[in-house]
């Protein structure tokens, strides 16, 4: 058994092998200061004949890691939550790239989260012990290490690793991953920062990642992992064949790939796979056609780029796909938006709700209560085809998740606008970079709903071509770019800076010269979709649609929170079915309510007041007397009882109620008491007689 540590700023990083989980091909328990995830590789070498790499990352988060017990009904782990989905979506991306090309066997890498301290994210450290898991694998062929940090901006000072604490007021939320000599994904959410700042950022980052990965390095040193040597398998046959297709058929391909429109293009792309296969019986009936093609496709299509600097849909390499904005396309809906790129097209719409209808969060860390939620849709017919309809899959999850980072960086706070506030995005046409044009949509259609964002806020998917000397960069990419292409780098922002970024690439990494230059070409571009969308929308509506309730929002004293409720909800229950509103109430005082009446919601709003009313010692009131006992009277005002006392009649002695005051008079009261349950005691200021004029 072995344990290491590894100083950090913010911590101690320990990993201890060959203690837990023995059978797996490789594992490792790693923790920092009291956060601890136990990571394991395993691999099956029975099925080679996938034509994809099997890799599969599971993310495991078990609630009783932070001392707590699941809220369903069976009160166990369920499936996983939306944070662990994207968690394992981030593990996957930069190590998928880091095994050798043409590694067909299944990989499945477990994170199981086992202890957590609230304070640091776990999936930063577990990324990193799905590297040294897979290293410690003999059979897994893993060209790392590879490791992953957060990184946070605040007061112009770049942290590594910070708190939960820190992100809140941090200017950046920076995820990054990468080997020794490059980055290979980046996941970001920013508060407008420059590009230069993001830059810095970066290689802040990267500087951390190369410590880490030399503490693996030593890691393994240490322990003695071997690697067995990896083989891949070489059909020479298929080579040569695939040689011969390239020689013979590469004009062929060229003529095909060039062909503009998506559909006429996989038209002309299956009738030259289908000469190959005709003029070629032989290597047909051996299943080498298929993937003869896939190798011309790819060679022909990046010598384009790359010699020629064409694009196969004609346009220049920093050239934007015709835009087209539209607004309220929908009725009924408060709002609707449909922005189109080419031949991606997305429809959002933007529904306001009252404040209870925020989604709650609990997971590992605290409760998260969002008020604004933006969910992706991608049906199976905006590609052309057939396919299963169900729950979002971790595709539609985590476009989603990064279009609703975009755009939280210039929505409200509930107390500027108290609505919950859901973007639904429909992909109806899908030709790459639909998660940016939801962005687009999404932003225009929170515009014409009324929600009062600073500033619009628009996304780009920018491409790489690379064959190891030189390389372009591609602005707007399309789906056959992002499918041939080695990079996908996603970057969206307002005029004035980037709100979040997402890179994933397919080979081991990207320089600095990279990176500047993409962020270069991608917030020109950025500006231009900007003025575009300005056109069709330049302001947020300043009047709320018919359809949204109407909401006022008024501060109570805790105290009288249980008086505005009332015995079994009674009173509350009352003030609704009077006025049809609906009402939030908070557990510090903050009272909301809603109703498409707006008379209605004044009338709910003073039934209110007058409940929680607060009166204060010595105030005067006039009063009517409503009941008298031996030992005083009670008398109302404002819609208030109080019990004025028969020693508060006089200042000598009283032996009768009546001698002084009775029903039918007038008063003027001052308060004397309010005590702890809210019953009030007033002294009598002045008596007007009931036959007084």
């Amino acid at each position: 058994m072995y344990k290491h540590e590894m100083k950090m700023k913010n911590g101690t990083l320990t990993v201890e092998l060959n203690k837990f989980a023995k059978q797996a091909a490789g594992s490792v328990m790693i923790g920092f200061n009291n956060t601890r995830v136990l990571v394991t590789a395993c691999h099956d070498n029975k099925r080679k004949d996938m034509d994809f790499f099997p890799l599969i990352v599971n993310y495991d988060e078990k609630l009783y890691s932070a001392g707590k017990i699941p809220g369903n009904y069976k009160r166990r782990e369920a499936q996983p939550s939306e944070q662990a989905t994207l968690a394992a979506r981030m593990i996957d991306r930069p190590i998928r790239p880091l095994f050798p090309q043409g590694y067909k066997e299944e990989v499945q890498i477990v994170c199981t989260v086992l202890a957590h301290d609230e304070f640091h994210p776990a999936d930063t450290f577990a990324t990193i012990g799905a590297s040294l898991s897979l290293m410690l694998a003999p059979n897994i062929p893993f060209e790392g290490p590879i490791s992953c940090v957060n990184v946070g901006y605040i007061d112009g000072e770049y942290i590594l690793n910070p708190t939960n604490e820190q992100m809140k007021v941090s200017d950046l939320e920076l995820k990054i991953a990468g080997s020794t000599d490059a980055i290979n994904m980046v996941e970001a959410k920013s508060n407008e920062v420059s590009e230069e700042v993001m830059i810095d950022a970066l290689l802040f980052g990267h500087n951390a990642i190369i410590e880490i990965n030399a503490f693996q390095n030593e890691v393994l040193k240490a322990v003695g992992s071997i690697k067995n040597e990896y083989v891949p398998v070489v059909n020479e046959d298929l080579a040569i064949f695939t040689s011969h297709c390239l020689k013979t058929y590469s004009e062929n391909m060229k003529t095909a790939l060039c062909v503009k429109l998506k559909h006429n293009r996989a038209d002309a792309l299956g009738d030259l796979k289908s000469l190959i296969a005709d003029e070629n019986p032989d290597a047909a009936e051996l299943g080498y056609v298929s993937k003869a093609f896939s190798e011309i496709e790819k060679e022909v299509f990046r010598e384009l780029i790359v010699n020629d600097k064409y694009r196969v849909d004609g346009r220049k390499i920093n050239e934007l796909r015709d835009l087209t904005s539209e607004l309220d396309l929908l009725p009924v809906v408060h709002s609707s938006a449909m922005f189109t790129r080419g031949e991606t097209q997305v429809l959002s719409v933007a529904t306001l709700g009252v404040k209870s209808d925020a989604q709650t969060f609990d997971g590992l860390e605290s409760e998260e209560v969002r008020p604004f939620m933006l969910h992706y849709n991608f049906p199976p017919f905006s590609v052309g085809e057939c396919g299963r309809m169900g729950a979002p899959g971790r595709r539609e999850i985590g476009h989603g998740n990064l279009a609703q980072r975009a755009l939280e960086v210039v929505m409200p706070t509930v107390d500027e606008f108290p609505y919950t506030v859901r973007v639904v995005s429909e992909v109806l046409e899908s030709n790459g970079s639909s998660s940016q044009a939801t962005i687009c949509s999404a932003s225009m259609a929170l515009m014409r709903a009324g929600v009062p964002i600073k500033k619009p806020v628009a996304g780009i998917a920018m491409g790489l071509i690379s064959n190891g000397s030189d390389y372009t960069i591609l602005t707007d990419i399309q789906g056959l770019e992002d499918h041939l292409g080695d990079m996908d780098f996603k970057v969206a922002g307002t005029k004035d800076g980037i709100c979040a970024i997402q890179m994933d690439i397919k080979i081991k990494g990207i320089s600095r010269e990279i990176l500047v230059e993409s962020l270069s070409q991608a917030h020109v571009a950025r500006q231009q979709i900007l003025d575009n969308m300005n056109q069709t929308i330049s302001a947020v509506s300043d009047k709320l649609p018919e359809s949204v309730p109407k909401v006022v929002n008024i501060k109570i004293e805790v105290a009288k929170i249980r008086d505005v409720i009332g015995k079994g909800g009674e009173m509350i229950n009352k003030i609704i079915e009077d006025t049809g509103v609906k009402i939030d109430i908070e557990e510090d005082g903050e009272v909301f309510i809603y109703g498409t009446d707006e008379s209605m919601v004044e009338l709910a709003k003073k039934t209110i007041e007058k409940i929680a009313k607060t009166y204060k010692k010595d105030e005067e009131y006039p009063a009517e007397i409503v009941k008298i006992e031996k030992f005083g009277a009670f008398v109302k005002f404002e819609d208030t009882e109080a019990l004025l006392h028969i020693s508060e009649l006089s200042d000598k002695r009283v032996e009768k109620v009546e001698d002084i005051i009775n029903l039918g008079d007038s008063l003027v009261v001052s308060i004397k008491e309010v005590d702890m349950r809210g019953r009030i005691k007033v002294g009598l200021v002045k008596v007007i007689k009931a036959n007084e004029e």
